[in-house]
């Protein structure tokens, strides 16, 4: 078998493999950053804001609640990290002390059972906007976590691609060198 003919064989699937493999990195980097500039924007379009440090309103939380916000204090949500922990130790504890840890289809349930409660239907009215709010917020950080995952695979795209393009190279280099029989 020719060995030239192998290397340079070998060489063009290499580069092949380099020109995917950049410009899926090209295309991940644009799904991180278009994920991150969503999120951020329709964040900040809220205007949320963590309480200030201190405040009774991170001190009455749970321990490990109260230290996962504190970390924000005072600042605006605009990350999908910062969209997590609201939702997730700050929303959903005060959703617990509505109806005593029940959820919105329990407190819903028992509201049609007894239609004339108005606390009942208080506190589904409550249990259903917190419970969105909390969603939607998760829905934004799953979002924002997405484009964090296509960044470092971008990064590997990046890395195996000029990896393949070095390697094709040399391979050429290499079926200059050697003889035809070699």
């Amino acid at each position: 078998m020719n060995r030239k003919f192998i290397d340079k064989v070998a060489s063009s699937t290499g580069l092949l493999l380099a020109v995917v493999l950049l410009l899926a990195g090209g295309l991940l980097t644009w799904g991180y950053s278009f994920t991150n500039d969503q999120v951020k924007t329709q964040l900040s379009e809220q205007n949320v804001t963590f309480p200030a440090a201190g405040s009774g309103a991170i001190t009455s939380l749970p321990a490990a609640d109260a230290a996962a916000v504190s970390k924000y204090a005072g600042q605006q949500m605009l990350t999908g990290r910062q969209a997590e922990v609201y939702a997730d130790h700050f929303i959903a504890v005060h959703l617990k002390e509505i109806a005593g840890g029940k959820t919105y289809s329990q407190v819903s349930a028992a509201a049609q059972a007894d239609p004339t409660n108005a606390a009942l239907a208080n506190q589904v009215q409550l249990l259903f906007r917190g419970s969105t709010l909390r969603g939607l917020l998760l829905y934004g950080y799953a979002f924002w976590q997405i484009g964090q995952i296509a960044m470092y695979a971008a990064l590997v795209a990046y890395l195996g691609g000029v990896l393949f393009l070095l390697l094709a190279l040399l391979g050429f280099l290499h079926a200059r060198r050697v003889g035809e029989q070699a």
